[in-house]
């Protein structure tokens, strides 16, 4: 099915995924369902752990391809950065996924800001 109309929408949710990242590429927001566009407002990487840093990769899935927004960004103990914010705005169209990848398991979090468009 074709991405809705953005000038005429039959609905606009608000809605936030937060996600523990892995030491392995995992999924932090599943494929985007038929008939539906995610605007992606904000993305967030915390480093929970208190005292090392850890890096933080995320990437755009296609179901066959990983693209890069940021890779491998040195997050520093108790910091939070942003890897992407309001200005910087992006769709996930149908099928499209978030994935990210941490250097160490549970030291990192992400906290991501979207649009649910259909």
């Amino acid at each position: 099915m074709a991405a809705p109309n953005l000038k005429s929408p039959t609905a606009i949710y608000g809605k936030t995924a937060r996600y523990a990242v892995g030491s392995g590429l995992a999924t932090a927001i599943s494929g985007v369902p038929s008939g539906t566009v995610y605007k992606i407002n904000s993305i967030f990487c915390a480093n929970v752990d208190g005292s090392s840093e850890a890096d933080i990769s995320v990437s755009i899935y296609d179901g066959t391809t990983d693209r890069y927004l940021a890779k491998t960004i040195t997050v520093p103990a108790n910091a939070t950065q942003i890897i992407s914010s309001k200005d910087t705005y992006f769709y996930l169209e149908e099928g499209d996924s978030i994935r990210a990848l941490a250097s160490v398991a549970s030291d990192l979090e992400l906290v991501i800001g979207y649009e649910e468009i259909s």
